[in-house]
């Protein structure tokens, strides 16, 4: 029997033996995956010590009340998670001007009489009961999917700052509307999100330089004309003027971190968390990490926000795609500027501005919306990677080596032909 024939009997047992096997997600899909869920752990951990003073303090009637919301809609997360990390560009897609519109549309019912539901003086949440949903949270991320939609299909945008009205004019809308709650951190994170995409789509430094500087003229003015941002404005200047007032919180924050020391006081130990602590559980959360954890467990969380950013940068990176690209960097520019902001301002290095700390604080609506963005990340992250192994027997090759596999065989088939018909 011939080589040839030998190789052609042989080639159907090697295809049916052979098993398709998918390869090893990248590494920055595991980064990614791993950070979220170190996080989002220590998140129900922290949240349940931060508030379960509540019911001994006559706050609240369930000390696990807290814990109870942040585990179902953790629960809720982890699916759309789950759900977008398969197909998040394919069905978000689509949905991008819708979103965007339904988002418009929450942020102005939200400031209704009636409709928006009041917390301590601002209007930033709309629904009832458990099913208690903040639209600025579901702006932002809209914002994010509506921008690499534009910048992609429209790459000459970035030449101008004229040409980029379309996209400004968003920002500029959502923004308005989230200060208008007043929620001036969430406005913050938006503009800062989609400063980071123009600079990924390839915006002229001189552009960005006027528009950074028209972002701080606005905050500025809406610090001004607010009396509440003012003191918090002056209580991080001097934060030991008013330290029953306007740096109450502030210098409250700066006493748990220094009673935590390098190794803390221990889980749930903390004394600062029992009324000291103003927002232990939402916006001062990291401090009560600090005191509890110390200085070790705060790096921990700076180390892990710090691995998600390089990760989501380095999935920026290397997707093949324009939308894919710039929405990568826009929604790990979200994660990572919201947890910049809320560690600055515990660790007193930037005013109080009430925003909370991705995945760790006390959330519903931030930590769906943040969740369902890493989703997307992670679907982005999975893409450049897809390759297939094929396994036969005790011996494993890619597809590229069978295909040349295929090509010798076919080479020593024709070079042993040609040698019979020579001898013959």
């Amino acid at each position: 029997m011939s080589t040839a024939t030998a190789a052609r009997g042989r080639a159907p047992a090697l295809k049916k033996a052979a098993t398709k096997v998918k390869a090893a997600p990248p590494i920055e899909y595991s980064m990614l995956l791993t950070t979220t869920l170190c996080l989002l752990a220590l998140g129900v951990v922290m949240v349940f010590s931060a508030s379960s003073t509540t019911s001994l303090l006559g706050e609240a009637g369930d000390g696990a009340f807290y814990l109870k919301r942040t585990a179902l809609y953790g629960v809720f997360g982890l699916i759309a998670l789950r759900v977008l990390s398969v197909g998040g560009v394919n069905i978000l897609r689509p949905l991008t001007v819708p979103l965007m519109g339904l988002s418009i549309v929450l942020l102005v019912a939200v400031m209704i009489p009636g409709v928006g539901i009041e917390v301590n003086g601002a209007r930033r949440w709309i629904g009832a009961g458990l099913f208690q949903v903040q639209p600025s949270e579901i702006a932002k991320l809209a914002l994010i999917l509506y921008g690499a939609q534009l910048l992609a299909t429209r790459p000459k945008m970035t030449r101008s700052i004229g040409e980029m009205g379309p996209f400004l004019m968003a920002v500029a809308l959502v923004s308005f509307l989230v200060v208008m709650e007043p929620d001036l951190g969430s406005a913050m994170v938006a503009c800062f999100a989609a400063a980071a995409m123009l600079v990924v789509a390839g915006a002229r430094i001189r552009d960005l330089a006027i528009l950074g500087g028209a972002i701080c003229l606005v905050i500025a003015l809406a610090i001004m004309i607010e009396p509440y941002r003012m003191e918090r404005l002056t209580g991080f200047l001097n934060p030991g003027a008013d330290p029953s007032g306007a740096g109450f919180q502030a210098n409250q924050a700066q006493i748990a971190l220094g009673s935590g020391g390098l190794f803390g006081v221990g889980l749930g130990e903390s004394l600062q968390k029992a009324s000291y602590l103003p927002e232990a559980h939402t916006d001062m959360i990291a401090a009560v990490v600090g005191e509890e954890l110390g200085l070790v467990g705060l790096a921990m969380v700076v180390g892990l926000f710090g691995l998600f950013g390089y990760a989501g940068l380095q999935t920026a990176r290397k997707a093949r795609d324009p939308y894919a690209k710039l929405l990568a960097a826009g929604l790990t520019s979200l994660v990572v500027i919201q947890a910049v902001i809320n560690l600055f301002a515990v660790l007193g290095l930037a005013p109080l501005t009430g925003v909370p700390l991705p995945f760790v604080s006390y959330g519903n609506s931030s930590l769906l919306t943040l969740l369902a963005a890493v989703g997307v990340l992670l679907n982005i992250a999975r893409a450049p990677g897809a390759r297939l192994r094929v396994v036969s027997g005790d011996r494993s090759t890619t597809s590229q080596s069978r295909s040349g596999g295929r090509r010798d065989s076919r080479a020593r088939g024709a070079r042993t032909g040609s040698r019979r018909r020579a001898t013959g």
